[in-house]
């Protein structure tokens, strides 16, 4: 019954772009489910688009970084594929920047690096300056914690590994 709320929809392209990007798919599954709760037609109030919630700022940086050649356009991003392909590249590079920490991976994938950089320059923040310990904004804070609350469900749901 509790697989009903932690759902793992479009599993095909999930497992494709988070073997892709080294990303384990039930951390994907959390996201899309915080992010747009698996509607590949959702808009947030700062117009980010589709399953994974991408503004057009960072839709443009990724398509510069991943596909500068292609005609994708922001409003491609409702489009399942081309959502999970671009939100698990960034979500690759957040973990990648943040070395594997998920939750300052997260804190930067809904606030921007530059927020999570100042942040883990701040003692208050960060001891070692790698990692945050606090998430001082509200919405950040309420943020990180649904995403590693429902990351540890799909994991009890799911298992460790889907590979």
């Amino acid at each position: 019954m509790e697989k009903a709320f932690y759902p793992c929809k479009y599993s095909a392209l999930v497992e494709q772009y988070a073997a892709e990007y080294d990303l384990d798919p039930l951390l994907v599954y959390s996201f899309i489910r915080t992010e747009s709760g698996f509607d590949p037609a959702a808009t947030s109030s700062v117009n980010a688009r589709g399953l994974m919630q991408m503004t057009e700022e960072t839709f443009l940086w990724m398509r510069s970084k991943l596909a500068a050649g292609e005609k994708v356009t922001f409003d491609d991003l409702y489009d399942p594929a081309v959502s999970l392909r671009y939100g698990c590249y960034y979500l690759h590079l957040c973990l990648q920047r943040y070395n594997g920490d998920v939750a300052t991976a997260a804190a930067a994938y809904h606030s921007g690096w530059g927020t999570v950089d100042t942040l883990l320059q701040m003692e208050e923040h960060s001891a070692d300056g790698v990692t945050l310990q606090g998430f001082p904004y509200n919405q950040m804070h309420h943020y990180v914690e649904k995403i590693t609350a429902c990351y540890a469900v799909y994991t009890r749901l799911y298992g460790t590994n889907q590979d």
